[in-house]
């Protein structure tokens, strides 16, 4: 439905679609910008992939304890003579335990057989186990395994926070790019507007002799500065909204802006913050930090099994084996088995102790990370709160001073019709009240950015 929704607004603010049509100004709000990079952006499908890398990474795991089968036919015929037939089939179910239930069936005949391997006509059936009983009992590789593709979960998950996160703060930071300079060219043209008055003003009093050439040439300059300066915020502006459509796409493809589309009202509010939320709490929380505890983890149960590796390998195998003699039915009998052991160990163990070393460098290294990452991001969200503060006590002031410049200049054009005034006074008049105007604009959206920082430094753009 959502989908729907967007295609429609889409196909009105695409500029390859409506090229031809005449239309009127289109308005994209911020939160329709957010839902189509959520939806459509490269990136954010990318970062929808991590969910199904970490299913495959537990899928591989799992497959560690997939039981297997195996079969073997070896035949050898000379001289008329059959030297050896030996058929060979059995399977193996291992366990999270260093424990494997083993069992098969042999049947070989031939002269030259090996004694060891004859069976009678019927073939030879056993079932057993092999036990790990030292190294790999209780801590083994596919334990290990199982573990560390729960974590990876975990991890991707953080990751693909992490992704989104990135993605909508410089998506939103180009839309308040655009919104600036937007606005700022309303401004700017009410400047043009303005300086061009007091261009007709000052022609129409040359002419009625009360000015001098002069003061229609410094009109005229100050009309062409006002030009100017128009003309260089639409290089800015034209570039800025370059920068929105990079973010903006349909089904795998990008989609332009209508030259009509404009941002919504930089008035308006587009961030809440809750400000009553403990710091400690959200820092903790955020992808980042979990996401290097996550690594904590992984390493930590990857040391487990490094220290595993410093006991000495001892297998134990015991297979009971079962005749099938005239009946075909398996008889069982204490007497008939097979077992054994195997042992193994490595006399200085310097590979292990090395393994074990650097693991907990890497463990040690993590925890720095997490401790120095941690004390940044608190830094910056307490400073962050800061420049918000600070910057609403000077968008009060700026309001206030605005005001004050809108009514200087209103007596000043007052005193102009009356020839109590100058171009030059009129310009200056004029100068502080479109500065005091741009400053407001810029003040709202510094603000707008720094509540954007806040709420990117505790991973609270996701989801809005």
């Amino acid at each position: 439905m959502i989908k729907n929704k967007l295609l429609i607004f889409f196909f009105s603010i695409c500029h390859c679609l409506l090229s031809s049509a005449q239309v009127d100004s289109l308005i994209i709000t911020y939160q329709e910008y957010m839902e189509n990079i959520m939806l459509f952006h490269p990136i954010a499908e990318k970062a929808d992939l991590q969910t199904k890398r970490a299913a495959a990474e537990w899928l591989s795991a799992k497959g560690n304890l997939d039981p297997t089968i195996n079969f073997s036919w070896n035949e050898k015929d000379f001289d008329k003579k059959l030297y050896y037939r030996q058929y060979q089939g059995n399977f193996k179910i291992p366990t999270t335990l260093g424990v494997e239930v083993v069992g098969g069936y042999e049947n070989t005949e031939g002269v030259f057989l090996n004694p060891e391997e004859k069976t009678d006509e019927y073939g030879l059936w056993y079932l057993g186990v092999e036990v790990n009983i030292l190294q790999g009992l209780i801590i083994n590789e596919r334990k290990i395994a199982l573990q560390q593709a729960s974590v990876l979960q975990d991890m991707t998950a953080n990751e693909r926070g992490i992704i989104l996160n990135e993605l909508l703060y410089n998506a939103s930071k180009a839309y308040l790019e655009w919104q600036k300079n937007f606005y700022f060219r309303t401004v700017f043209e009410e400047n043009i507007e303005l300086a061009n008055t007091y261009l007709e003003n000052t022609k129409l009093s040359f002419e009625n002799g009360e000015k001098a050439a002069l003061d229609t040439l410094e009109a005229f300059i100050l009309y062409q500065d006002a030009r100017n300066y128009f003309q260089k915020n639409e290089f800015i502006l034209n570039g800025a909204r370059q920068k929105v459509e990079n973010y903006l796409w349909y089904e795998e493809a990008p989609i332009s802006l209508q030259p009509s589309t404009k941002p919504e009202d930089y008035r308006n509010e587009k961030f809440q913050i809750e400000t009553n939320a403990k710091i400690s709490n959200l820092v903790d929380n955020h992808p980042l930090i979990q996401s290097y505890i996550n690594k904590q983890s992984f390493f930590e149960i990857e040391q487990k099994l490094k220290r595993e590796k410093l006991k000495p390998k001892l297998k134990a195998k015991y297979n009971p084996l079962l005749s099938t003699e005239d009946n075909l039915a398996p008889n069982f009998s204490f007497s008939n088995y097979k077992w054994g052991i195997d042992f193994s160990m490595p006399l200085f163990l310097r590979s292990e102790r090395a393994g074990i070393q650097m693991g907990e460098i890497k463990i040690a290294e993590t925890v720095l990370d997490i401790q120095n990452k941690r004390n940044e991001l608190t830094n910056k969200i307490e400073n962050s709160l800061q420049q918000q503060s600070i910057l609403n006590e000077q968008i009060t002031l700026s309001q206030q001073n605005l005001e004050g410049y809108r009514l200087l200049l209103e007596g000043e054009n007052e005193k102009f019709r009356l020839g109590e005034s100058s171009v030059f006074l009129l310009n200056k008049r004029q100068e502080k009240y479109i500065n005091g105007r741009l400053k407001l604009i810029e003040l709202n959206i510094k603000l707008q950015k720094e509540i954007l920082n806040y709420l990117y430094y505790t991973n609270e753009l996701i989801g809005r």
